[in-house]
């Protein structure tokens, strides 16, 4: 078990996820309903779509908005989606790993690669850097739910692996399979988790000054700015000092 991270830094900016609230909602409803058609379309009975349910209320998404997204798949209406992965390098290097889900694979990658095209990045290969991450479960908890060693305590009788908290937070990892049952446990010890996800954490992390930072994070808004793209992940960190100057 760790201790203390950036890893929020690393996925990106909550605020700049928060902006745009009907955009995320939108992104939100479309993982619950794909996740409806892939399996059954009750959360109980569906681990996918429980935790895609749980991350909608988190956000506060109305009951409404995620009942209809469920309907919409019990109904077998609206655009058939699939999983897209995109993997390229942005400013300094730094490796970034794109979760899409799309109705138009086309449409999709020429909006990606622009992104990164405009933005000192380059679009590379399927495989390019994923080799670089591990494919994990993470599960976020604010500082308000509890001390370091109150949530360490909860997150080894849980099963997880590791933990790392900050004053943002507390962050807990498991293996991928874990996923469901470690949140499950952890519910129980400490309520209703902040996010709970499959994620792609760096092996090693790339620390970058302000200029590198300033047009790293161009390129992450305008591919989350993308309605297709779900989730962008990096192996960048970037320090306290560097995000005040860029949030001055």
């Amino acid at each position: 078990m760790a201790g203390h991270s950036k890893f929020k830094n690393i996925m990106h900016r909550k605020g700049a996820q928060d902006k745009k609230r009907s955009a995320m909602f939108s992104k939100l409803s479309r993982e619950i309903t794909v996740a409806a058609k892939m399996g059954a379309p009750d959360p109980d009975m569906n681990p996918r779509l429980r935790l895609a349910v749980n991350n909608a209320k988190a956000q506060s998404m109305p009951k409404d908005n995620i009942q209809r997204a469920i309907d919409k798949a019990s109904a077998n209406e609206g655009d058939d989606y699939e999983e897209v992965r995109y993997e390229g390098y942005g400013p300094g290097g730094v490796a970034l790993i794109v979760e899409a889900l799309t109705d138009n694979r086309n449409r999709t990658a020429t909006n990606v690669r622009t992104a990164f095209s405009k933005n000192g990045g380059n679009l590379g290969a399927s495989g390019a850097v994923a080799h670089g991450f591990e494919r994990l479960g993470m599960i976020e908890y604010p500082a308000s739910v509890g001390d370091e060693e109150k949530v360490l305590e909860a997150a080894i009788e849980a099963g997880a692996d590791d933990v790392e908290s900050s004053d943002d937070g507390h962050v807990i990892w498991t293996q991928m399979e874990a996923l469901h049952e470690v949140s499950t446990e952890l519910e129980k010890a400490l309520g209703e988790a902040e996010n709970v996800k499959l994620a792609w954490k760096p092996n090693i992390t790339v620390d970058c000054d302000e200029g590198t930072a300033q047009t790293l994070l161009k390129l992450v808004d305008a591919l989350d700015d993308d309605d297709d793209v779900q989730t962008v992940w990096g192996n960048y960190e970037i320090s306290d000092e560097v995000m005040e100057k860029l949030d001055a």
